[in-house]
């Protein structure tokens, strides 16, 4: 267990590391373990067969339909998921596969979703 402030200032060194480095940092209290996500991106950005996690979905507002469609779907934080092909003319649409499913999804779609590669 941390003290007051030393969770503090563990709070302040997690936010610097994700801004510096555009990752994820989680700390784990109960093993005094502290986790580092390199190479956070957006879904469309990841490039064919390659393995990632979904961290999040991100809206455009607290009540974006397509946000809240993608979460439906299957994209919520831990689930991997993978770049299976692209269209043809600027990439469009993205073949997205997530378990045993697959989407088609629109670039514009994709970026909602930011991921970690996996390990």
């Amino acid at each position: 267990m941390l003290s007051q402030c030393g969770a503090h200032t563990l709070y302040l060194l997690v936010a610097y590391v994700q801004r510096a480095t555009n990752s994820k940092c989680a700390y784990n209290d109960d093993v005094n373990s502290f986790y580092l996500y390199l190479n956070i991106v957006n879904l469309s950005e990841l490039s064919p067969f390659t393995p990632a996690i979904v961290d999040a979905v991100s809206g455009l507002d607290s009540n974006d339909p397509i946000a809240k469609r993608l979460r439906e779907l299957g994209f919520v934080e831990g689930e991997p998921v993978s770049i299976v092909a692209r269209g043809p003319f600027g990439a469009d649409p993205v073949l997205v596969q997530i378990g045993y499913t697959r989407f088609a999804l629109r670039r514009t779609e994709a970026q909602r979703v930011s991921i970690h590669l996996a390990s």
